[in-house]
This record gives structure tokens, sequence and C-alpha cells, in this order.
């Protein structure tokens, strides 16, 4: 399928959410906060492809996890999440694991996020898909030293 729809209701990453994780004193990653662009919540399990990629240099997806009502899901496993819902006002933040996290500076950020509408089934051929969200954003955030 060659086409996705797109609704620009927010920026999906989020304004001056970079920020850097730390474990017992050190740093060990960075995170930034997404949105849901589009007019109504969906369940994880609608996630057809996550994929980051920070300063030109894709992030391996075995060290990004996606955090939402207090869990940390690996976005490996977003596929099998059919009850976890995420609403369309809530913040979702993307942790990724790092030996020694982000310089302060600015960092270009880079997401690939599909999804699927369950409630919109396209037919091709014999059978069905369903219809693509793009949900993709890309935006330079700054890490305050």
């Amino acid at each position: 399928m060659g086409f996705g729809m797109r609704i620009n209701f927010v920026d999906v990453i989020c304004d001056d959410s970079l920020r850097t994780v730390h474990a017992n004193g050190k740093p060990v990653g960075y995170a930034f906060d997404i949105r849901l662009s589009y007019y109504r919540g969906l369940f994880l399990s609608c996630v057809d492809q996550f994929a980051l990629t920070v300063d030109g240099q894709a992030v391996n997806s075995q060290d990004i996890t996606f955090g939402i009502h207090g869990k940390s899901i690996p976005v490996n496993f977003l596929s099998h999440c059919a009850s976890e819902f995420w609403g369309l006002t809530e913040p979702a933040s993307i942790e990724v694991t790092t030996a020694q996290g982000l310089e302060p500076g600015a960092h270009e950020i880079d997401l690939t996020l599909m999804l699927r509408i369950p409630y919109m089934p396209i037919p091709v051929g014999d059978n069905l898909v369903y219809m693509p969200l793009d949900s993709c954003g890309r935006k330079t955030l700054t890490l305050e030293a």
C-alpha cells in the first residue's frame, strides 16, 4: 500500500522534552515525549512501524522503550499491547538506553511512527488491510547542560 492518512493536529515530538536519563547518578540514556497526532486515541497494538533516528544515526529498537500509564514497554512488544490504550491527550515517553546519554546541545530527532486505523478496513484483492496513519515527526530538540 503506497499511501497513508496524515492528520496534523499536534506536533508528534513534544517541544522542550529532551532529557538525560540517570541511574545511580550516571547518564544511561535519554528520553523525550511524543503525542498522538490524530483525532482519537488508539490501542498500542495498532503501531505497525516504530523507528528512531537521532542525529542521523539509527537507534536499535532493542534500546527503545515506550512509556505510558507508568509502564515501560519495549517497542518490539507494542504489537502485543491490545489492552493498552494511548489516549489523545496523553504524552508518551520514549526512552533510549545508551552507554553515555547525549551531549548537551541541539539534536535532530526523526521518528517513524506508522499506525493502522482498526475501524477503517480497505479491501485489497481478496484481503482486507487497514488504513495506515502516518504519525511520523521530525524536530530539533535541545538538551540543556
